[in-house]
This record gives structure tokens, C-alpha cells and sequence, in this order.
């Protein structure tokens, strides 16, 4: 079993109480939208409350850190109703029971660093917007950088089963953690007990490219889902992909199940955010997965807070990559 660090320690005891929160509010989103009259207001409410609750997680164990969150808190300072924070500050107490809007408020701000740091963890409280509201997939993301690297990745991906044999459309009643330190591996955890023995987990070793098993994002904006098309035409495959929001299509690749995750552009100009592909890519990479952007070059977390040398994401088993990059440069596939 891998020795671990306080701070991945701290990281998987953050993204947990962030499941758990996220999970409350999923199961409850009617009631939260009546009582927000906004039907958005769900993921809105658990992607603030996830934040608060990983930052102030963070900070107990690891004192004082730099964190670039999804999320912050002057737009709900500013509000006139006090609907929206009460209903945020509610699923917080589901984890730490005495909180207040304020402490909510100051522990969604720890999130505003500009990754300007040569330290700092991104979060993404909720990986998968209309994934959730579907009552789909999601996944709480946390990540630490080191002077332009990836050191370790959590994600929480709530509704996904250790089942392969469960659909991605039917949400699992526990959930998977999936994590990773560079150099250290990856590792499976159910979501509901960190504290038993971690699983390693193998990217598919030799792939036949007849039966080339693709996964990609559910939403078209997010990826060009005709492009997946040729390209899987391109490789003489017959398999459709499967599709399924958030990071958990990285850990779809890197626990085995699927051969490949792509995120072609669907326009020019796109740019990625570092917190939708840090603790993915870490975690996917450690698996024994190829990780790069769609030309082949390895994903840059040097440049803030956007991954704004790369295009595109290429996620694969390892005999797979070079064709699949060889696929996209010969369909002439560019944003």
C-alpha cells in the first residue's frame, strides 16, 4: 500500500465531505429550487457549499494555503435575499454543524488565488453541471501544483459505480474516489470509506481497434462529437462511444473500462481551465494512460489558470495514443 502524505491525506478527506454535501443537495434539488426559485440554484448551491467545505478542510489540517477555486463569494454578498446563502450554509452543516454565512462566505474566498503561486491547489466543487442537474455524473476535482506540475489529484466522482456493468445514466447509491501522487500510482476508494485499503487501478493494456471503446462529454458544446465520429471511423472501429460528464471520463480510462476519453474544440479560441483536467489528468497518467492535448504535447499547468498552450485533450491506453493523435492529424481535425 502506498505511504501517504498529509497532504494527499488532507486532499481525500476534503473531496469526501465535498461528496457528501453534493450528494445531499443532488438528492434534493426540487425542494431547493422552491425554495431559491431558480432552476439552477442546485449546482449552485453545492458548488459553493463543496468549496467552503474542501477550503476550510484544507486549512485545518494544512494551515494557510493558496487555492484557485471555480467559485467566489462576492456575488452572494451582494444579494439581496437571504435564500441562495441560507440554503448554501445549510448543506455545509451537514458536514460542520455550527457554521455560519459568514464563515461560508470567507471559506468560499480562500478559492480566489490567481495561480501565481509556484504552490497552489484547484478545485472544481462540481465537475459536471448538467450532469448533476440530470442527476448524472459529476465529480468533486481537487489538485495540487508545484511549479508547473500536477503532484497529486482527488477525484470524487459521487454517481459512479465500481461496477463496470452499471450504466453511466444510473447513479451509484456510493461512489468512487480515484486518486493519485506523482510517481505513487492510482488508487481506488469507495466514497463512503476512505479509511479501507486502496485498489490500484491499470489503464487497458494491448486495445483491438475494432472494438475501441471511446468515452466523450454528453453536452456537443463541450466537445466536438462529430470529429470523435470520424476519427473512430478513420480507425476501422465499430463501437459507439459512451458518454458521460465530468473528470470521470479519466478515470473511466484509467481504471480499464474505457480505451480512450477525447475532448476535441468544438471552436476556435476555447480555452481549457486548469481545474477541469488537473487531478483527472494526474490520476489518469499514474494509471499507465497517455495524457496530451490533441497534437500530442503534454498538458502545460505552467501557465495560470487556463491551459492556455494546449488544444483539445487526448486521453488514452498507451498502445492506442499515437494512432489516435495520427487519426486527428490525417482528418486534417483543428478548433
Amino acid at each position: 500500500m502506498q505511504d501517504r502524505s498529509p497532504e494527499l491525506d488532507a486532499a481525500l478527506r476534503a473531496v469526501t465531505e465535498a461528496c457528501a454535501v453534493t450528494r445531499l443537495v443532488q438528492a434534493d434539488l426540487d425542494q431547493i429550487r422552491q425554495l431559491t426559485k431558480d432552476d439552477r440554484s442546485p449546482v449552485t448551491v453545492a458548488d459553493f457549499a463543496a468549496q467552503a467545505i474542501v477550503a476550510m478542510r484544507l486549512t485545518d489540517e494544512l494551515g494557510s494555503i493558496a487555492l484557485v477555486g471555480e467559485e467566489s463569494a462576492a456575488d452572494l454578498r451582494a444579494l439581496a435575499s437571504d435564500a441562495l446563502p441560507n440554503a448554501i450554509t445549510e448543506a455545509a452543516r451537514s458536514i460542520r454543524p455550527d457554521i455560519s454565512n459568514t464563515e461560508v462566505f470567507d471559506a468560499i474566498d480562500i478559492g480566489n488565488h490567481d495561480a501565481s503561486a509556484a504552490t497552489y491547489w484547484t478545485l472544481d466543487p462540481v465537475d459536471g453541471t448538467k450532469g448533476f442537474l440530470r442527476r448524472g455524473q459529476y465529480a468533486v476535482s481537487l489538485a495540487l501544483i508545484e511549479n508547473g506540475k500536477v503532484k497529486l489529484g482527488v477525484l470524487g466522482c459521487t454517481n459512479l459505480s465500481a461496477d463496470f456493468s452499471r450504466g453511466f445514466d444510473n447513479p451509484d447509491p456510493v461512489g468512487c474516489v480515484y486518486y493519485a501522487d506523482l510517481g505513487g500510482g492510482a488508487w481506488y476508494l469507495p466514497a463512503n470509506n476512505i479509511a479501507l485499503t486502496p485498489t490500484p487501478i491499470a489503464a487497458a493494456g494491448a486495445t483491438s481497434l475494432d472494438a475501441l471503446r471511446i468515452c466523450e462529454s454528453v453536452e456537443a458544446a463541450h466537445s466536438k462529437q462529430d470529429d470523435t465520429a470520424r476519427i473512430i471511423k478513420h480507425l476501422k472501429a465499430t463501437s459507439k462511444p459512451a458518454r458521460l460528464d465530468s473528470q470521470c471520463k479519466y478515470a473511466v480510462v484509467g481504471r480499464g473500462q474505457a480505451d480512450a476519453y477525447l475532448r476535441l474544440p468544438t471552436g476556435v479560441g476555447y480555452v481549457e481551465k486548469i481545474w477541469d483536467h488537473a487531478a483527472g489528468m494526474l490520476v489518469a497518467q499514474e494509471s499507465g494512460a497517455v495524457v496530451s492535448d490533441m497534437f500530442g504535447n503534454d498538458l502545460d499547468f505552467s501557465k495560470g489558470a487556463t491551459l492556455s498552450a494546449n488544444q483539445g485533450i487526448v486521453c488514452t491506453a498507451p498502445s492506442i495514443h499515437a494512432k489516435i493523435i495520427e487519426s486527428i492529424e490525417s482528418l486534417g481535425i483543428c478548433p
